[in-house]
């Protein structure tokens, strides 16, 4: 059993700061510490004792002007034992620094320091966020080896050397982590019921039971992802996943496998596994079905298993929670024959946590593949929406419901259609775009003609890779002359924007909003007289009442200062509500209560999918992907003839328009049975497209679907079959119609408010924080 130290811990790997929080470090003397801002603009700030730094005359002192960051990291400090009075500050990055800006230093002594990148939180009117920065650290400890910090004090703290296993006692409620150590090394898992075994009955994970009652062949992580024994009682669950690829259950590397190799005699974790659990009474196997951690195992094509090296980096972890008395079973896989551990197994760390610890729950998000990982998170309306279900989905990193509780997506749906329903929208990534390059930027980037956009409006529009292939969708918000808002799906969008901007060498910053804009929508016939009720805007800006379709205004709600806009995934007329993720409880709290007499109801993933789908809206990764245009996604609206000045991927999207292959068409199903994503279409033999998405239909009474078919049969009225089975076997019949399924002329979404009475008094702002014009705290 070997402990390790905190001090080592944060060595493993570089570092992210979150904007506008402390990152704390435990530095020695020599240690060379780089922090670098990858959107630019980020203030970044260094509190230490000032004795502790070496050659620091380049380092500028700060004063009283970031007060509230010198108040969060004093504190910081203090709670890890450093007298608060003899911490001092010092400018690493100012508000002015470009994209890719750096600095450092390098410690004189021992110390314990704290790195923030200054901002507090950030209207909705305003584009100000604090972002992240990149913090890494050289420094004379050993680069392998070293576990990461545990998330909690531990009960066990167990290094298991390369090529061995070890058993160990788990007891009920309590979690286990397993940490693969150096990365891309694989880890065996067993657990058997401890009272089973003290009665001499050997009760362990058991596969084809697990299968079956998870209804998957691999259960992957999340709030109801369990493992179960022969008797389908549940031994563990998944709270966390950083790396979200492993194999279930394979056996772990047997004897067999290597003398079928070449190398009897070879090390392998089933003998391994055999002798660390015969003092508990569990009989030897010749083989073991284990949880496969981190090793990346895959079904090919020919439905033959595959593998290669696994996903893993340093310091990742898998996080379980023991269901009853457990002796576990964890191995560092012996496999250095294959890719399977990289070539070269190395340590895996296992820590067990008391049960009194309360982790959330999430797998690893990253933006792109070098960048840290980020644990699924709530958002600022989840302390609602969690009091209405359990139901809860992941997406895009974040928790969201599927439905609620009290009457089911079907019921949802209905409210949305026929009186108006909220449905929480925040995992949708805001990038603010400014500066005096800001316009050329987004011209260059999307489809639509940004020059077109008129201050307070908003247009969809697709983002393009330069062979016409799809980024993403997305709309863009014009808050200024030089200021705009982009709010999509993907993260990488952020990326690509700052890759665009240094390629053409363009005078703009794309800095990442995400976590300060948190949204719902407001959708369906009476969202206008819900809204109308509670948003006041100042005086030159439109009411609720007055907004058009794809247009936005800024006002208060309930006192709470927010940014409202006529657009929606729905086909209903309908709003979104951006706020401050600390206020979205208020936000829920008093549209909910505004909605009442309107008979309001929460809306999940599952009603919102059967919306969308009648409305014809396209979805990331089912209409459209980096191989699809938007033409095939069904958008060639979003690319206007009359946009002359070059973007990316004007060219290909050109020859596309000119020569298409495929189209995006509506199918109605001739049956009630299931159509599904990735469906096959046929006419006759040959596979002529496939189902992009498919619902049942509750206003139309009948199966839809969106696909994309070969030209050739896009026609409408043209008769196709969908292919069940193997796609010959069994046929379901469909006819090709026009999308929109539901309202085609878009009626619902474009109707306007009846003239305001002359009578009635101007809305007014009830704060002069609402008169401020937006922009005013950006660079220009």
């Amino acid at each position: 059993m070997d402990a390790v130290s905190d001090r080592e811990t944060w060595r493993a790997a570089s570092l992210v700061a979150r904007g506008g929080e402390p990152l704390v470090l435990d530095l020695a003397a020599g240690d060379r510490c780089r922090v670098v801002d990858p959107e630019g603009g980020q203030p970044g700030l260094l509190f230490l004792s000032s004795d502790a730094l070496s050659g620091n005359a380049a380092l500028e002192p700060i004063g009283g002007e970031h007060a509230e960051a010198g108040r969060a990291a004093r504190a910081a400090l203090a709670a890890r034992g450093v007298d608060p009075d003899r911490v001092v500050g010092f400018r690493l990055l100012g508000a002015d620094t470009e994209p890719g800006a750096e600095s450092g230093f390098e410690m004189a002594a021992q110390a314990l320091c704290a790195i923030v990148p200054a901002g507090g939180p950030m209207d909705p009117d305003q584009q100000t966020p604090p972002t992240d920065l990149k913090v890494e650290i050289e420094s004379h400890a050993p680069a392998q080896g070293v576990a990461p910090a545990p998330l909690a004090e531990p009960k066990l703290d167990l290094r298991i050397r390369a090529a061995t296993a070890s058993a160990y006692r788990v007891a009920a409620g309590d979690y286990i982590q397993i940490i693969d150590v150096d990365g891309r090394q694989c880890s065996d898992f067993l657990a058997f019921d401890a009272a089973a075994l003290e009665r001499g009955e050997e009760f362990g994970l058991d596969p084809t039971v697990t299968r079956t009652l998870m209804g998957t062949a691999n259960p992957g992580p999340g709030l109801h992802s369990k493992y179960f024994d022969a008797r389908m009682t549940p031994l563990v669950e998944i709270v966390r996943d950083t790396v979200g690829r492993h194999d279930a259950f394979l056996l772990a590397c047997t004897p067999k496998y290597y003398e079928d190799m070449g190398y009897p005699g070879h090390d392998n974790c089933t003998e391994n596994f055999n002798r660390t659990l015969k003092p508990y009474g569990v009989a030897p196997r010749a083989g073991w079905p284990a949880i496969n951690f981190f090793y990346n195992t895959f079904v090919r094509a020919d439905d033959s298993i595959g593998m290669d090296e696994p996903w893993s980096r340093p310091g990742d972890y898998v996080l379980l929670r023991a269901l009853t008395d457990l002796v576990c079973a964890s191995s560092s896989c012996t496999d250095d024959i294959d890719p399977a551990n990289g070539w070269s197994p190395t340590d895996i760390h296992v820590r067990v946590y008391d049960k009194s610890e309360n982790f959330s729950k999430g797998i690893a998000h990253r933006m792109t593949p070098d960048a840290e990982p980020r644990l699924t998170r709530e958002t600022g309306f989840h302390p609602r929406t969690a009091a209405l279900t359990r139901k809860f989905s992941e997406y895009r990193g974040f928790w969201l419901a599927d439905c609620y509780s009290d009457e089911g997506p079907i019921a949802e749906y209905w409210a949305c259609r026929e009186r108006v329903a909220i449905m929480d929208l925040s995992p949708l990534r805001k990038f603010e775009v400014i500066g005096p390059d800001a316009e050329a930027l987004m011209q260059l980037a999307v489809t639509r003609n940004i020059k077109k956009l008129a201050i307070n409006q908003v247009v969809y529009t697709a983002m393009c890779y330069e062979h016409g292939g799809m980024i993403d969708d997305g709309t863009v918000f014009r808050l200024g002359q030089n200021n705009f808002r982009w709010i999509c799906g993907e993260d990488y969008c952020g990326v690509h924007l700052r890759e665009l901007a240094r390629k053409h060498g363009l005078k703009v910053w794309v800095k990442t909003a995400t976590d300060q804009l948190h949204n719902v929508g407001v959708q369906g016939p009476r969202s206008r007289d819900v809204l109308a009720s509670l948003v006041v805007t100042p005086p030159a800006e439109p009411t609720v009442s007055e907004l058009k379709w794809f247009r936005f205004t800024v006002g208060r709600l309930s006192g709470v200062p927010v940014v409202v806009s006529r657009t929606g995934y729905t086909g209903e007329l309908g709003y979104e509500v951006f706020c401050h993720p600390a206020r979205a409880p208020e936000v829920w709290d008093a549209i909910m209560q505004a909605g009442a007499p309107h008979g309001i109801k929460p809306l999940g993933l599952q009603a919102l999918d059967m919306l969308r789908i009648e409305a014809g809206l396209a979805f990331a990764g089912y209409e459209f992907c980096d191989q699809t245009d938007p033409f095939e996604a069904g958008i060639g609206f979003a690319v206007p003839k009359e946009k002359t000045d070059p973007y990316v991927g004007a060219q290909a999207l050109q020859r596309r328009h000119e020569t298409p292959s495929r189209k995006l068409v509506g199918l109605d199903i001739d049956s009630n049975e299931a159509i599904g994503h990735g469906d096959c279409v046929h006419v006759g033999r040959a596979q002529i497209g496939v189902v992009t998405s498919a619902t049942r239909s509750p206003i139309l009474g009948r199966t839809i679907a969106l696909a994309r078919l070969d030209v050739t049969y896009a026609e409408l009225g043209a008769q196709v079959e969908i292919g069940k089975l193997d796609g010959q076997q069994k046929r379901i019949g469909a006819t090709v119609v026009a999308f929109p399924h539901y309202d085609p002329q878009k009626t619902r979404v474009r109707t306007e408010a009846p003239a305001p009475d002359a009578s009635a008094p101007a809305a007014s702002p009830d704060s002069a924080q609402a008169q401020e014009p937006r922009g005013s705290q950006v660079r220009a």
